[in-house]
């Protein structure tokens, strides 16, 4: 994968990458993780790994809230009594930047889950008293459709796999990132891109299927949004792959989940077809105990990894260089 930084557009200054200057005190980052139960300890060691992986010397603190609005269940709720923070603490919270995770999919409009007004608070307050927030996947999705009422659109089958992405547009706060790079993505919905540029939302990378990959969009709190999952470990796919086999084995989903593209090589590829077949020709759960996928059979173990860093290197170098001036301050971005 080339990891040399994009050349600067015709007429314009190179744009040299980030380095994290030196500060008195690290960033303060909020990681508001709405992840099923199942997900919650693994999120948070993704996110945590990615951001102390980009932040070098410059160190952070990150300090772990959730919605009390997502439902969970018993084992849910005592990790979050055991490991977040209460909710309600979050609206005094001084932040320099929040990390909004998605949340378990379902089959309702977004406005009528049970955590929508708490979310929609979330997003308000989010720009009134961030520098910038990040939003991941169904984060995303939410997010945008409170601030412009911007819908997803429901895909024929689950984007699961590692893509090819390429960097479409430049911005001062994301110099340095290559031109093209891997990234991991698991979801159900998209956003249309046209709808996003409408309304103003700069286009950053897109897939090389055509859809929009990150995008950001400009404000008091500088909004990024994500419909990939740059944090991901090596392993995060296949594992999200068993939970959907299982979900199918269990009666709990009617159709056997596609094999992740991109993500295994041809022996894996090969047992993954082998053992859908099995499943499709005797629905057992007792099956599951044969998965057959360990870290070996995949082709891209981590290959997105190193441009996932030097994303969330830009991200907190551009936080930091601006970490000493008060929000009320500046209310925009010069693009």
């Amino acid at each position: 994968m080339n990891l040399q930084p994009h050349g600067p557009e015709p007429g314009t200054a190179p744009m040299v990458a980030w380095q994290l200057p030196a500060r008195r005190a690290p960033l303060t980052i909020g990681l508001v993780n709405n992840m099923p139960d199942a997900a919650l300890a693994a999120t948070e060691l993704q996110w945590r790994a990615l951001l102390t992986a980009a932040a070098g010397e410059g160190g952070f603190r990150l300090r772990l809230f959730s919605l009390p609005e997502v439902p969970r269940g018993e084992a849910g709720l005592a990790y979050v009594a055991r490991h977040h923070e209460p909710a309600e603490r979050l609206w005094d919270t001084e932040l320099d930047a929040l990390v909004v995770t998605g949340m378990e999919p379902g089959p309702r409009s977004l406005t009528e889950e049970p955590y929508w007004a708490a979310f929609a608070r979330l997003i308000d307050w989010a720009e009134a008293h961030t520098r910038s927030a990040l939003w991941s996947c169904l984060a995303a999705h939410a997010a945008v459709l409170h601030l412009d009422g911007i819908e997803r659109q429901r895909l024929g089958s689950k984007r699961s796999g590692v893509f090819d992405c390429e960097r479409i547009a430049h911005h001062p706060a994301w110099r340095g990132l290559p031109a093209h790079w891997q990234v991991p993505h698991s979801r159900l919905n998209t956003l249309p891109e046209l709808p996003l540029r409408r309304c103003g939302y700069h286009i950053l990378a897109r897939l090389s299927l055509g859809e929009v990959d990150t995008f950001i969009r400009p404000g008091r709190s500088l909004f990024v949004f994500l419909q990939g999952h740059p944090e991901y470990d090596g392993g995060a796919l296949l594992r999200e792959y068993r939970r959907d086999v299982k979900r199918y084995l269990t009666g709990v989903s009617g159709r056997y989940p596609d094999i992740p593209q991109g993500l295994l090589n041809a022996a894996g590829t090969l047992a993954a077809e082998s053992f859908r077949d099995r499943a499709l020709g005797h629905c057992d759960p007792a099956l599951l105990a044969e998965f057959p996928f360990p870290a070996e059979l995949t082709a891209v173990d981590g290959a997105w990894q190193p441009a996932s860093r030097q994303l969330a290197t830009c991200w907190l170098g551009w936080l930091a260089e601006r970490s000493g001036q008060d929000i009320a301050a500046w209310s925009g971005l010069v693009w």
